[in-house]
């Protein structure tokens, strides 16, 4: 009997896996692949649980992996659910629950496309499953330790599929060939403090962050690139904390985050950031400290074999060609992508990470058996 990929992403959303609890999800696809001769590795570190499964002969001139993820963000408010969110209700064609896009039902079809096709088909060669449960927090201990124990166990993938949500709004639509990079700055300018009655007394870093925050978000990093939008960078806090009307404050508080394309990188990004910091603190006089956290740089896997492989799938199993897009945040393809060629494709994501997430069961039908024709063509 076929695996039904619906009703293992309800076992899934049962187990309660907010990030970075397992909650039950691994124990269960570890069971679920050691069923169909998949060998099993837990790969655990800082507190975070993974799995690595493969079925085939390590080695093999032809792996194909998959890489997702069980964890799931916070609920929100839990009496703003209209359900359980860990009940899995199944009702008017969705399956209802946290996780349900966003993506025990990519982890689920993906398991039982593999499931599957190495039980009915056994293909001359291997596969791999990586299988994190941080992705929605930090992202240090998940696939980033399991491409660690990969390295130091000589095993690799040859082609990776993360299964993350890719469709905007239908079935089919569009499929993920990079990312781009993301950056944040947590800036401090520091001033004299004084009475607003007498400023030539104080510094006030209030006019040098608002100016520098201005001359950033102003200056345009570029117009795009074959492959990517223009880069943004967003002004996302300013914060004084001042109560008092008479008084400048001593410092004052900016936040910003920079999504950048493959114009660019981290470090020649932040060499921009502590340029424009310097002219500013030497126009106004202040001290300026800059905290800053490279998420990811921006990547790029071509369109070739791999995009080709994943897009006759999709068209084959919706009649859609899907297009190739850059958009979107950040997923651990920009760790995958240092290992082997990597792209993405998954289900529509509307409702990921909000009250009463639910994804359509008949898209979770689809999604396994467009996986299975992957497979299916690159073993053949």
């Amino acid at each position: 009997m076929p695996t039904d990929p619906v009703r293992l992403t309800a076992d899934l959303i049962r187990c309660p896996s907010i990030t970075p609890e397992e909650g039950g999800a691994l124990t269960l696809l570890q069971s679920t692949l050691e069923a169909a001769g998949f060998t099993c590795t837990r790969v655990d570190r800082g507190g975070v649980a993974n799995l690595f499964a493969r079925w085939g002969a390590q080695g093999h001139a032809r792996t194909f992996g998959f890489n997702g993820h069980t964890d799931v963000v916070p609920l929100g408010d839990p009496d703003a659910w209209s359900v359980d969110p860990f009940g899995a209700a199944e009702k008017d064609g969705y399956l209802w629950g946290r996780g349900a896009t966003d993506m025990k039902s990519g982890v689920a079809a993906f398991v039982a496309a593999a499931f599957d096709f190495v039980t009915d088909t056994p293909p001359d060669g291997a596969l791999i499953l990586a299988i994190t449960g941080d992705e929605e927090g930090p992202a240090v201990d998940g696939t980033r330790a399991l491409l660690d124990w990969m390295e130091g166990a000589g095993e690799a993938m040859d082609v990776c599929l993360v299964g993350e949500p890719t469709c905007p709004s239908e079935m089919g639509e569009m499929m993920k060939i990079g990312r781009r990079g993301s950056m944040s700055a947590w800036i401090t300018t520091r001033g004299v403090q004084g009475h607003a009655a007498y400023p030539h007394r104080a510094k006030n870093p209030c006019h040098a962050l608002l100016r520098l925050l201005d001359r950033l978000a102003a200056h345009e990093l570029d117009q795009g690139t074959d492959h990517f939008d223009a880069s943004s960078l967003q002004v996302v806090s300013m914060d004084v904390g001042n109560p008092a009307t008479n008084v400048i404050p001593a410092e004052a508080r900016g936040l910003l985050n920079i999504r950048f394309n493959d114009s660019h990188s981290g470090a020649s990004l932040s060499d921009w950031l502590r340029d424009e910091v310097a002219k500013v603190d030497a126009a106004f006089g202040t001290r300026t400290e800059m905290e800053i956290k490279i998420s990811g740089e921006a990547f790029l896997t071509p369109p070739g074999p791999l995009s080709d492989l994943v897009a006759r799938a999709v068209e084959a199993e919706t009649g859609i060609a899907p297009v190739l897009s850059t958009t979107g945040g950040t997923s651990d393809a920009r760790f995958v992508r240092d290992h082997c060629p990597v792209v993405e494709f998954g289900l529509v994501g509307e409702t990921m990470h909000q009250v009463d997430e639910r994804v359509r069961t008949d898209h979770v039908h689809q999604l396994k058996a467009i996986y299975t024709r992957i497979l299916a063509d690159y073993f053949a």
